[in-house]
């Protein structure tokens, strides 16, 4: 086999129809269009905007336009900032179900997240999906640890 012997499946390419080129071709003359009329005319078909009397197109459309694309599988976390972990006791183990038992997250099915806002004193073990560097670190300078679970 050689690059000039290489041609496409039998049926898969098709020959656009050449209209106005004289009567024998069978389009010839008004070209398919029929004889006179609004769709005789070059530009009919007119514009997806006006639809007479219909509401247009563009307008039937959710209005979407300028947010850009969404990934569909980005993660929601369930944040929670420190200064609502100051409330616990000490040595007390942070967990997604005991927040939620404190009422600090409603949904054990969306991962959490410890944010960095507030101060905390007391040495917390914190069991949770996510922790920012400054959470982290005011964590363990209160003498608790921070471990990240799947």
């Amino acid at each position: 086999m050689k690059l000039n012997d290489l041609q496409p499946n039998l049926g898969s390419k098709k020959n656009r129809k050449r209209v106005g080129r004289g009567t024998g071709s069978g389009h010839g003359k008004t070209s398919g269009r029929g004889t006179k009329g609004q769709s005789s005319r070059p530009g009919s078909g007119g514009h997806l905007y006006r639809q007479g009397g219909n509401l247009p197109f563009f307008r039937r459309l959710p209005y979407l336009r300028g947010y850009g694309f969404t990934p569909p599988n980005q993660v929601e976390f369930c944040e929670v900032n420190l200064e609502k972990l100051a409330e616990f006791s000490a040595n007390a183990e942070i967990t997604p179900e005991s927040l939620l038992d404190a009422n600090l997250i409603h949904n054990l099915r969306t991962p959490v997240a410890i944010l960095g806002r507030g101060e905390i004193k007391n040495p917390l073990k914190v069991r949770v999906h996510r922790v920012t560097r400054s959470a982290r670190e005011k964590i363990e300078a209160a003498g608790g640890s921070v471990e990240i679970i799947a």
